[in-house]
Parts: C-alpha cells; sequence; structure tokens
C-alpha cells in the first residue's frame, strides 16, 4: 500500500544520502538568470573539489601576505595564479567552533560546536547538522575527509563520526586531544582504528592518502577536505629543521619554520596530482586556515610576524586571531585579488552553488562563486564571532565591536566593550567605545540578536524501514519550492514510485513503500528546483544511511 503525507515547516536538518545524475538544462526565468551569472566563470559545472585547510596558519605565514623568514614558494604560485581573498575570515580564533562554522554554513553564534573542550567533554557535531560533504554526498559527489575531524566522541558509528556527516572515506583523528600527536599509535580509517609503531609523521600519511584518493578512477566528481595538522603545536617534525636548521632562532621556531614550508610541499604534492591526473582545470581548490597563529610550546609568532599587522592571534577575536589566508586555485580562473570581507562559513554555499544544489535557507553564509568568475564578493550585513561567557565580536562595513565578559582579559565586573574603525585601524590599537558609545550600543544589540539556536530548516532525503514497508522523506530546507517532485524506490523486485505535489520550503513529504525482507533497495526523490532537474539518492546497506 502506497501512502504519502505532506507536513509544514520544520527547523532542523537531519538526513544523508546520495544524489546521482548530472542537472539538466531545462531552466525556467529564474534558473536561467542564474546559469547566465554562473557561466561569466570558467569553471566547469560540478567542478571537482579540494578544501584545503591548515591548522594554526597565521595570515601572515605565507609570502604572497609578506612573509620573509618562511618559504612558501608553492602557495605564493597558486596565489599568484588564482583568486586570493585579501579580507578571508575564520569562524573562529580556535579550532572547534572555527571547523564547525566551515563544515556547516553557520557563524558561532548559531552553529552546534561554539566553544573547544578545552580539557572538558569532546564537543561533537549531530544529526541535526548539516555539512558540505552531506549536501554534495548528496548530489553524487564521491567524498572524503583526510586528518583531523576534531568532533567526537571516538567511537564508531556514532552520529558526529565523518562517515555519518557525509564523507564516504575517513582517515585521520577523531578528537582535538588526539590530533595533537604528530607521531600517533593509531589513526582511524572509517569506523575502525589503524594501529601505528609511533613513529611515523602523521602528516605524511595524509599526503599520501589524499594523492590516492585524487587518482580513483571515477566517473563522478569528488570532494576531497585535507584537514592537516600543519602547522598547529607541538612543533614535531621527522628529522632536523632542513634550511632553517642553522638559524639563530629557538628550536621550535626552527621546527614551526620547518612545519609551515611542509604544509607548502604537501599543498604542492596534491596540486602535482591533479595536473599529473589531467583534472586541474576540472578541480577548484580552496585554501585556507582556521584560526590565527598560535604562540604555544616556544614559539614566538612575533619573530615571524605571523599576524602581519594585525593584532592578537590564536583565541583572541581580534582581527590577528581570525584573519586567515584563503586562496581559491584552479586553472579555470583568471588571477584576481578580492578585497571583500568573506568567512568561512560562506564555504558550504558556495559549494552547494558549485554543485548546482539548492542551497540551504537559514544559513550565515553567502556564496562567494560571482568572486571566482570575476564578480564580487556576497554581501554581508554583519559578521559574528561568538566564544560564549569569554569573548565576542561583530564587524559591521568598517566598524567592528569587541565584548569581554566580566572579568575576562582585564575586564571588570560588568565585562568591556571595545569599538574599532578597520579603514582606519586595521590594527585595532585606538579604541572609540567612548567616543562613539552610540554605535557601540547598536552593535553590541545586533550581536546579541545575532547568537541563538540553529535557524535551519530540515532538508534533504530520509529513509526509514518499518512493518514491511520503507518511508522515503523529502525535506524542503531550502529557499525556493520543489516541483514535479516524485518519490520512488529503485532495485526493489516491485519498485514503485509516486507523484506528490509540490513542496515548499520549509515542507514534508512522505511517501511508504512495500517491501520484501533482504532487498538491497534505493530510495530516489526527483524534482526541480530553480528550473534546474535534481535527483536525490539513498540506498539501504550502505555507508550512505540515515545519520
Amino acid at each position: 500500500m502506497l501512502h504519502f503525507v505532506i507536513n509544514g515547516p520544520t527547523r532542523r536538518s537531519l538526513f544523508a544520502g546520495t544524489l546521482a545524475g548530472l542537472a539538466l538544462p531545462t531552466l525556467t526565468a529564474e534558473g536561467a538568470e542564474a546559469e547566465t551569472a554562473k557561466k561569466a566563470g570558467n569553471l566547469p559545472s560540478r567542478p571537482n573539489i579540494v578544501v584545503i585547510l591548515a591548522d594554526d596558519l597565521g595570515w601572515g605565514e605565507v609570502g604572497f601576505q609578506g612573509q620573509r623568514l618562511i618559504s612558501t614558494p608553492h602557495l605564493d604560485r597558486l596565489a599568484a595564479e588564482g583568486v586570493q581573498f585579501e579580507t578571508a575570515y575564520s569562524g573562529a580564533p580556535l579550532c572547534a567552533p572555527s571547523r564547525c562554522a566551515l563544515l556547516t554554513g553557520l557563524h558561532a553564534g548559531h552553529g552546534t560546536v561554539r566553544e573547544n573542550p578545552e580539557g572538558g567533554e569532546q564537543h561533537a557535531l549531530t544529526s541535526a547538522d548539516l555539512t558540505f560533504a552531506e549536501l554534495l554526498q548528496l548530489s553524487g559527489y564521491r567524498t572524503a575527509c583526510i586528518g583531523k575531524w576534531g568532533f567526537g566522541p571516538e567511537r564508531a558509528g556514532n552520529v558526529s563520526h565523518p562517515n555519518q556527516r557525509g564523507f564516504d572515506e575517513f582517515f585521520g583523528y577523531i578528537t582535538h586531544k588526539h590530533a595533537h600527536q604528530y607521531f600517533p599509535k593509531y589513526l582511524w580509517h572509517n569506523n575502525g582504528k589503524v594501529r601505528l609503531d609511533g613513529r611515523t609523521y602523521a602528516p605524511d600519511l595524509f599526503r599520501e592518502r589524499a594523492i590516492d584518493f585524487i587518482k580513483q578512477d571515477s566517473e563522478e566528481p569528488f570532494l576531497l577536505y585535507f584537514a592537516t595538522i600543519l602547522p598547529h603545536s607541538p612543533s614535531q617534525i621527522p628529522g632536523d629543521a632542513g634550511r632553517y636548521q642553522h638559524k639563530p632562532w629557538t628550536l621550535a621556531n626552527r621546527r614551526h619554520a620547518a612545519q609551515v614550508s611542509r604544509l607548502d610541499s604537501d599543498i604542492d604534492a596534491l596540486v602535482r596530482t591533479l595536473r599529473e591526473a589531467g583534472i586541474a582545470r576540472n578541480t577548484l581548490v580552496l585554501i585556507t586556515s582556521d584560526n590565527g597563529p598560535h604562540r604555544e610550546k616556544g614559539v614566538t609568532p612575533e619573530l615571524f610576524n605571523s599576524n602581519a599587522d594585525f593584532r592578537g592571534d590564536k583565541r583572541e577575536v581580534y582581527e590577528g586571531g581570525i584573519r586567515v589566508p584563503l586562496v581559491a586555485w584552479s586553472p579555470a580562473l583568471k588571477p584576481r585579488v578580492v578585497k571583500e570581507p568573506v568567512a568561512s562559513w560562506d564555504v558550504l554555499p558556495t559549494l552547494a552553488d558549485l554543485a548546482d544544489v539548492p542551497v540551504p535557507a537559514h544559513l550565515d553564509g553567502r556564496s562567494f562563486r560571482r568572486a571566482l568568475a570575476g564578480g564580487s564578493a556576497p554581501e554581508h550585513d554583519h559578521l559574528v564571532w561568538n566564544r560564549p561567557k569569554k569573548v565576542q565580536a561583530i564587524r559591521r562595513g568598517d566598524w567592528k565591536g569587541v565584548r569581554f565578559a566580566p572579568h575576562i582579559s582585564g575586564a571588570g565586573p560588568e565585562g568591556r566593550v571595545e569599538l574599532y574603525d578597520l579603514a582606519d585601524d586595521p590594527g585595532e590599537q585606538h579604541d572609540l567605545a567612548a567616543d562613539r558609545p552610540d554605535l557601540a550600543a547598536e552593535l553590541m544589540a545586533l550581536l546579541d540578536e545575532s547568537i541563538g539556536p540553529d535557524p535551519r530548516l530540515r532538508y534533504g532525503l530520509r529513509t526509514k524501514l518499518t512493518g514491511g514497508q520503507v518511508v522515503v522523506t523529502l525535506y524542503n530546507g531550502s529557499k525556493v519550492p520543489w516541483r514535479k517532485v516524485r518519490l520512488g524506490l529503485d532495485g526493489s523486485r516491485r519498485a514503485r514510485s509516486r507523484t506528490v505535489a509540490q513542496v515548499e520550503p520549509g515542507e514534508t513529504v512522505a511517501v511508504g513503500f512495500p517491501v520484501r525482507g533482504g532487498e538491497r533497495i534505493t530510495a530516489r526523490a526527483d524534482f526541480v528546483a530553480a528550473g534546474r532537474a535534481q535527483v536525490f539518492r539513498k540506498s539501504h546497506g550502505s555507508r550512505r544511511l540515515d545519520a
């Protein structure tokens, strides 16, 4: 017996799945306008995507942004050949909330993870989170996370595990603390531990595994999230510090410089693999960092001018703690420098845009695809950084407000608010809060309005086997209606499909299909969004099951 229901708006996302099939060229007027904008660039439709996330790489630790002591020739070349974002921000001034913002498109005032563990329980993503890997997996991409995940618990099959959050392949560290070990006794491969001898340098394993993933022969486009731990502390490398071995610096600083140069070489190895495989022109590489430079275990960022002229470093919401390098590279792109601010929470909508997947509604991020094609970066009314009970910041235009909680960083019992004009004072040396109390209060009110629960809608395809039938549920968590919706099963001996009503943003449609025990089946949803045909698929018996 078939049945279907349509429900009203929902708030959070709960799904995993795959979308197969290329987008069809049939376009409405709305879709044609969007397509014209996209064709302004030279990137192909649905390119391969490589997201490279460095760990604690400062804005000024690369040559193309003024570094003189540390050599980064490969990154400098990629920046010269690609699109350099001069005013790029991380999601937070420290690891876990920054990675959450990057993966989910929500700033740390809305995201699930808003602070590092700081010695407590490892923070985790939830079944309600929607990552860019889930979106691209939904659109038919094969996906891999290699390196540092940074969310717990360290347990196979849990909802925060990379395999449950959209990655077909995972190799690396699950937890924040484990990722501090450069010579680990084990790493995770999908849901199992791989035992190591404790003498193998993990970044080398990550580089080689990433190269293998790129080389895999597949007709599907791929997403590679390469989250290396370089150059996070401790400053450990195999052997000596190479070209920096005899510099008149401390051992920690010599090794830190060697880590940055090793990062540069690893990125070059991945790009060379793309070229040798003949797929570089069909690939977009994004290179960025999770926060500003660290000063841990003997490293002194002042030696390298790691944050350039910006104030602060890791853990601080001054510009030095949240300004990060961001380069987009592909032979298909024309070199340019983008000056408008972008943030790491813009990555998810950008990747959805590139993959021709309907962009989820109620994100904090905005797609910067136009900037890749020569246009302007997306306009943000304001940008927000949030470390609960510690420090927060907001940028609107060139004005930036910083608020410290009571008794934090020298603040009194009432806390402290600071105000800076970044146009005239990018180094944040002149606090104007006393001169412009009205503006400071206005920004703090806007900051308070910007912090709250996750605002997203459920999005995607879900299946549930119950009572001899599979219930296939489609969630429209996008901004546009999904028309000509048809839900069905592929592979069932009694495969059927059912056309249902148009599904508006925030609505849910569910259809039940009878199945026999032991059948391997694939749920399928066909629909049209903004003039473009879409196909979502999810198979039982694979890693792409419900989270």
